[in-house]
């Protein structure tokens, strides 16, 4: 019995070793998504200024080291050096006029890559949103990527059982297609990286997005990317206000830490 306890209790080590061993090679990383930012918390999409800068601080405190995201991207299809321990990836979504006021200094103050993803028909139109010159001057400052999230966000659920299938199938080629064209005519660089409005994706949409000339594109699911998630629907967690510190902290080393399997029966 003790000998056969020993080989079990070996056999359990090993299965967390070699989890362990695969954690470390295949770099689970938790990408984060933000979308506004204010003095105050007016809705559930919007963030208090001071909190994100408190994560900002506790990441560099704790030992993470936020990536660009194309590196993430690179690294899951197998190229790229390796990457650092505690890897995180910050991206924001929408362009709203608060990643000018708000979200610009502090990242020229932390020096943290940010991955923007826009919808082109809102930028130097809307109210709320950038201009394209403030776009060009975030992508100059070499610690924003611009990307695209889509033509005009539309929610392509409704417009699926909206349309014909021929004009669902225009649809999507503009709000593809078109959203690349015109960031790459408007901001320059070569725009292959796609967050999906709402977080909605499907078979379909996905083989939209490569006919489209994406190499990635993002979701919403609360658990890091990993070379296991399929490229064109790699999960982002979803921060706002409500997050406080101490959840967040138990979000970024569990991401960097999943849980690893259960020991076999003994």
């Amino acid at each position: 019995m003790r000998i056969r306890h020993r080989l079990s209790a070996a056999a359990a080590l090993g299965a967390l070793l070699a989890h362990a061993a695969a954690q470390a090679q295949s770099g689970a990383v938790p990408v984060l998504v933000y979308h506004r930012f204010g003095a105050t918390a007016a809705d559930s999409m919007t963030i208090r200024t001071s909190h994100f800068e408190a994560q900002l601080r506790y990441l560099a405190l704790h030992g993470y080291t936020v990536i660009p995201l194309r590196r993430l991207v690179e690294h899951l299809a197998g190229g790229g050096d390796p990457l650092p321990p505690r890897a995180v990836v910050i991206t924001v979504d929408d362009g709203h006029q608060s990643v000018w006021s708000e979200l610009r200094p502090l990242v020229l103050r932390y020096r943290v890559p940010v991955t923007l993803f826009i919808y082109p028909s809102a930028i130097s139109n809307a109210a709320y949103a950038l201009t394209w010159q403030q776009v060009r001057a975030l992508r100059a400052s070499g610690w924003f990527d611009i990307e695209s999230h889509t033509f005009w966000h539309p929610d392509f659920r409704q417009e699926r059982r909206r349309l014909a299938p021929d004009a669902y199938r225009k649809l999507l080629r503009q709000q593809l297609l078109g959203s690349r064209l015109r960031l790459q005519q408007m901001v320059g660089g070569d725009v292959t990286l796609l967050a999906w409005p709402y977080g909605i994706v499907d078979q379909d949409l996905m083989r939209a997005a490569a006919d489209a000339g994406y190499r990635a594109a993002f979701t919403l699911a609360a658990h890091p990317a990993t070379p296991a998630d399929a490229p064109l629907a790699l999960p982002r967690y979803l921060i706002g206000d409500a997050c406080t510190e101490a959840a967040y902290a138990r979000l970024l080393e569990q991401a960097s830490h999943p849980r690893a399997p259960d020991a076999p029966p003994r």
